[in-house]
């Protein structure tokens, strides 16, 4: 089987009523989707990335009108939230209804939920009587795809369609966000800026480390190439690397490395979120050796780029 790519969505619609998993676009990136109440098809999507059970997934919803099918109820605040942000990058983790197998949400009491942005999708969404639980559309653990392409370059052997909804908007995963004492917690930072979620809701409590995760998102090792990445200071770790081929990820300063890729020349986080993922393919595919990456503004988007590239690097050091 070799993916088709395309732009029907009626065709993507056919194969997700038949219990097949289809590649989507979304704002953020493209997501391996399937009926998020049909557990055989769900158990596809773990397959095909080798995904752990244990890590739940998405459940992603056309209209604020299908959550009653998905949430037990809304905590406050919820309502806010949704009002802000969606449709858009933010996760909520509600309380689960009994509807939603246990498979997608790894046998947890709730599930995480969010409405993409993404017009296609949307379209998509409109044809189904059915939310569709979707990671994103990459073997787990890799760099995200951004692009058509970008998907079928690793799942194309293995999933029938890719819907083509071109590039992401956002480029990075969404902001995860949900309740624990009476208070909402950040789980993932992503496509909402905390601060712009701090506005609604107020402070957001620091998540409690786990063994195992409570949302997606949330393996220590994620995200990565299949190349070392170091993050810190490139000027101070370029000479500890001479010997090698290194390549270099910045927000706009090109440091004369053997291959950087500047991710905004105008230090624009959201430039350089949109350019993140595509930006590590490239130095992975270039022959480099090692990526050396800058730590990036801890602020707004910048403090998801952060979270992808310590994750990323989670198998050698970060240096502050």
């Amino acid at each position: 089987m070799i993916a088709r790519i395309g732009t029907d969505v009626s065709t993507a619609a056919d194969l997700l009523r038949s219990g097949h998993a289809v590649a989507i676009p979304t704002e953020t990136v493209y997501g391996l989707a399937a009926n998020a109440f049909d557990p055989e098809a769900v158990l596809q999507v773990f397959s095909i990335k080798a995904r752990p059970s244990f890590d739940p997934l998405i459940v992603h919803l056309g209209r604020k009108e299908q959550l009653h099918r998905v949430v037990k109820h809304l905590p406050e605040g919820a309502e806010r939230l949704m009002d802000a942000f969606w449709p858009g990058p933010l996760t909520l983790v509600l309380p689960k209804r009994l509807e939603i197998p246990d498979i997608v949400t790894s046998g947890l009491d709730t599930v995480a939920v969010r409405m993409p942005a993404h017009p296609t999708t949307q379209e998509l969404l409109e044809q189904l009587d059915f939310p569709l639980a979707a990671p994103s559309a990459n073997p787990f653990g890799y760099v995200s795809p951004t692009t058509a392409q970008h998907v079928a370059d690793q799942l194309g052997g293995k999933i029938p369609y890719i819907l083509d909804g071109g590039p992401c908007h956002v480029g990075v995963e969404s902001t995860i966000i949900g309740l624990e004492g009476g208070r909402w917690t950040l789980y993932r930072p992503g496509g909402v800026g905390v601060e712009s979620i701090e506005a609604v809701v107020g402070a957001l409590s620091p998540m409690h480390r786990r063994i195992l995760p409570v949302a997606p998102g949330q393996i220590e090792s994620h995200y990565a190439p299949r190349i070392p990445v170091v993050v810190g200071e490139v000027e101070q770790l370029l000479p500890l690397y001479a010997a090698e081929r290194v390549g270099v990820l910045a927000l706009c300063k090109d440091h004369g490395a053997w291959r950087t890729e500047v991710l905004s020349v105008s230090g624009d986080l959201a430039e350089a979120a949109r350019g993140l993922f595509g930006a590590l393919r490239r130095l992975e595919a270039s022959g480099a050796e090692v990526i050396l990456a800058e730590r990036f503004p801890d602020e707004g988007l910048g403090r998801a780029i952060n979270d992808r590239l310590r994750r990323a690097s989670a198998k050698g050091p970060y240096r502050d």
